[in-house]
């Protein structure tokens, strides 16, 4: 078979490819990143970070860019897809972000800290920060991982069911009014029809998943994977029986846990125990 014809010669990365889409169309309109900036009213430093990759933006800011350029959805089509792009993530986690992207359904238990999907940025940045990153690593990485929450909105989106350590709802942040913001994103999040929050209680005792966290995730073609992750690396388990014996320790763990109901009741206690500022 004859080699593909580079027919544009622009990336073939998602998020590449954003980028020079967003540089080609602001040259063509012969618009200074200033002049971009008064126009659509945000600071022009934005469409730098833009425009270098440092950052994807938001929703509203491309749509307004399609606006601008009179693109239609094109730019907001880029950017969903660098989004999803599992290329932005770390390389031994990019195969388990594929499987995340695609899952029907997921169950996961929290050993020591929040799901990723369950993480507000101050409590992403802060986490991401502890394992050593910094500088435009840490802010791609924490977009990144806040630009996953996508998964769980939308008409289509999975079922999440994850059960939390009580040790991961008396483990704050430093800045008690992020905490505060954390509790309350938890809250609004645990209202979902797709999404089910459990705790476990410290007095449930010792358990089978006591310090493993672990995500199951249920794939188009009607396999069960698991990920099993501690705070250094991630390991994927993809063989039957294995998969089926991490799931009998998950079916015993959720056999200890809070109902929903309580589970959110227990969440309340801790939001009114946290020091809030009063407008939080």
């Amino acid at each position: 078979m004859p080699p593909r014809r580079v027919v544009t010669g622009r990336s073939q990365e998602p998020r590449r490819r954003f980028v020079e889409e967003l540089r080609l169309r602001r040259a063509a309109s012969g618009n200074s990143l200033r002049q971009l900036g008064e126009v659509l009213g945000w600071d022009w430093s934005l469409f730098s970070k833009m425009e270098s990759g440092e950052t994807l933006g938001g929703p509203e800011v491309v749509q307004a860019l399609d606006q601008h350029y009179g693109t239609g959805d094109l730019l907001l089509t880029l950017w969903e897809l660098a989004l999803g792009d599992p290329t932005q993530f770390r390389e031994q986690y990019r195969r388990y972000m594929s499987l995340e992207a695609e899952a029907l359904s997921l169950w996961h238990y929290a050993a020591g800290t929040l799901h990723g999907l369950l993480q507000t940025e101050d409590y992403a940045r802060t986490l991401l920060a502890t394992g050593g990153l910094n500088g435009d690593e840490l802010t791609r990485q924490v977009e990144a991982r806040i630009g996953r929450r996508e998964l769980l909105n939308g008409d289509g989106a999975p079922h999440f069911r994850t059960i939390l350590s009580e040790t991961v709802l008396r483990t704050p942040l430093e800045v008690p009014e992020q905490w505060c913001k954390q509790l309350e994103h938890l809250l609004e999040m645990s209202e979902r029809k797709n999404i089910t929050i459990h705790v476990v209680e410290h007095s449930a005792g010792l358990h089978a998943l006591t310090n493993t966290d672990s995500m199951f995730l249920r794939t188009p073609d009607g396999r069960t994977v698991a990920w099993v992750e501690t705070g250094y690396s991630g390991d994927l388990v993809e063989e039957t029986a294995a998969v089926e014996r991490l799931q009998l320790s998950y079916d015993s763990v959720r056999d200890l846990a809070l109902t929903p109901t309580a589970s959110r009741k227990f969440i309340t206690q801790m939001l009114e125990e946290a020091q809030c500022d009063p407008s939080t």
